[in-house]
């Protein structure tokens, strides 16, 4: 089979103004970034539409190094829905550059189910990602000038919260100390970085509701503390005016296109394992003022995406799925049934069937949501009718729709099967209305024990000194009444990212809390959780390069 980047090198594109006409979007109303990408303005947005939209959330079992296949999958369903006659639209995030140089080569799907250009989206795309940079070191910059006029005036911050961001891995970054040599170049002080993906602000542009929003939550950023004890926010700062205006084009929803020339909307990009991991509400929104099926997906497994996509994203937009897809693949589940790394490829039925409770824990997590689910098993080449047999039959007798996607290998063709359950499940047995982890009027401890102890299957949370600070700081105040949350490893239940499987009977810890105060949630950092990633030994940069003026390297 050819490479991802051949298959969209040849893949012809439509003019992004054609792909807007197709769903509806006015060709007047198409601000172009070059010929097959578009920025699409706010103002397009219909509540009402919205109202009438399907939507489908895709989730997986808890990842593993092996992948399992989300974006890939949400491409195909909607080429599959497609296919079929329906009008569907898929709304991602956008890749970061550090897991594109880092570990993954790209996050635009894969085969024959890609969202296009996938070079541009994979790199520098519509520059929301350097808008966000660049909002958030301004803030970092006047900050310290503000510190730094300040000194000695009694107007002095006893305490700055307020790091800097870069879209890289790198983690020397984590742990600085700047203004260094001489009182000219600033006050010497403890800092560090956060990978972009992480930034309140990325957070705050994936939840705002229109431009006022953004500014509102922007002044609400909570930069430090004075001397006093009282908050020092953005408005205190005096630059939310500005920060906004560096925002002003990023807020707009971006228009591509997949490998079969139908809209897609990708916009947004916070990791699910650090941040809140969906897309943002107006992209979403947008797709279903346009989409009669809309399909958007929350990072990484369930527990850690699906949860958050509910109990943030749901909770403070008003949008409610009609139908929960989870993805699973017989490598993940092998993994998770023990069976070691280098021989996942290779039959082990025992392992298959082990690595099946790991999906059941899922299941039964999305059912506490109310969620009607369908299990979509990503095929590759070398997957073996029995295993996917075996699948199958469990699904059958917990009395979940299966469906295999094929769609990596065949596009739209391997996506109708999935597309059909997916249609039947949302005529025929749609999700109930839906139900958060926990209440708005629960404390933050007894939030994150909730999400803990019900989604993760945790004994009981331990919180560590730092933490404990923290919430004292919260008890009593607004913030109490925000959702969580929780930074984690992506590839366990638990904080230990070796306990593959269904982890019971564990401890849970959480280090550090972090108040988003404009993004109006609280962050609990759990185990050695970190917000700014590394870089793997063997990094994907090193084979990422220009030959023949064509890019190579990217996926």
């Amino acid at each position: 089979m050819k490479s991802d980047i051949e298959i969209a090198r040849e893949t012809p594109l439509r003019k992004v103004k054609e792909v807007a006409e197709s769903v509806g979007i006015p060709r007047d109303e198409v601000h172009n970034y070059g010929p097959f990408m578009a920025k699409i303005p706010l103002q397009l947005i219909d509540s009402e539409r919205v109202d009438k939209s399907n939507l489908i959330l895709v989730t997986a079992i808890t990842p593993t190094k092996a992948g399992v296949g989300k974006t890939t999958t949400s491409i195909g369903l909607s080429l599959g829905l497609n296919r079929m006659g329906k009008k569907a639209i898929v709304v991602l995030r956008e890749p970061s550059l550090g897991p594109v140089f880092g570990m993954k080569g790209g996050a635009a799907g894969g085969g024959y189910a890609q969202v296009l250009p996938m070079e541009n989206i994979n790199l520098h795309f519509t520059g929301d990602f350097h808008a966000v940079t660049t909002a958030h070191n301004t803030i970092s910059a006047l900050l310290d000038n503000y510190i730094y006029r300040v000194r000695g005036s009694g107007r002095q911050l006893k305490e700055a919260l307020w790091k800097r961001v870069l879209d890289v891995n790198d983690r020397n970054l984590r742990h600085i100390v700047t203004g260094l040599n001489g009182s000219a170049n600033g006050i010497p002080q403890e800092s560090g970085f956060d990978i972009t993906a992480a930034s309140e602000l990325m957070a705050i542009l994936c939840l705002a509701e229109n431009e006022s929003d953004l500014r509102r939550r922007i002044e609400n950023i909570l930069l430090g503390y004075t001397l006093d004890g009282n908050p020092f926010t953005v408005k205190d700062l005096g630059v939310a005016g500005a920060i906004t205006v560096l925002m002003k084009d990023a807020i707009h929803p971006n228009l591509v296109q997949t490998t079969e020339n139908t809209a897609a909307f990708v916009h947004g990009g916070p990791f699910a394992n650090i941040a809140h991991g969906c897309n943002s509400v107006l992209a979403t929104k947008m797709a279903m003022t346009y989409g009669d099926y809309v399909i958007t997906e929350a990072g990484f497994g369930a527990d850690l995406g699906a949860e958050k996509f509910f109990n943030i994203k749901c909770r403070k937009s008003g949008i409610r799925p009609k139908l929960t897809v989870i993805v699973a693949t017989s490598q993940g589940l092998k993994m998770h049934g023990g069976t070691p790394e280098k021989q996942i490829k290779d039959p082990d039925m025992e392992g298959l069937k082990k690595g099946l409770e790991n999906l059941n824990k899922h299941l039964d997590n999305l059912a506490a949501f109310g969620q009607t689910v369908v299990v979509a098993f990503n095929k590759y080449d070398f997957d073996r009718e029995e295993e996917i047999d075996v699948v199958r039959q469990y699904c059958n007798r917990k009395g979940v729709r299966f469906a295999v996607n094929e769609a990596f290998y065949k596009g739209g063709e391997g996506g109708i099967e999935l597309a059909e359950a997916v249609v039947d499940a949302i005529e025929n047995e749609p999700s109930k209305e839906l139900r958060f982890t926990y209440d708005d009027e629960d404390t933050i401890e007894q939030k994150i024990e909730k999400i803990a102890l019900n989604v993760y299957g945790a004994r009981d949370v331990v919180f560590g000194e730092k933490a404990v600070k923290i919430l004292k700081k919260i008890e009593g105040t607004p913030l109490e009444k925000m959702p969580v949350c929780i930074a984690k490893t992506q590839f366990s239940f638990s904080a230990d990212p070796k306990a593959y499987g269904v982890v019971k009977n564990f401890r849970f810890k959480i280090n550090d809390i972090i108040i988003n105060q404009g993004a109006e949630f609280i962050v609990a950092l759990a185990g050695e959780m970190m917000r700014m990633p590394g870089l793997p030994a063997d990094p994907q940069a090193k084979r990422i390069d220009i030959v023949n003026g064509q890019i190579e390297g990217l996926s």
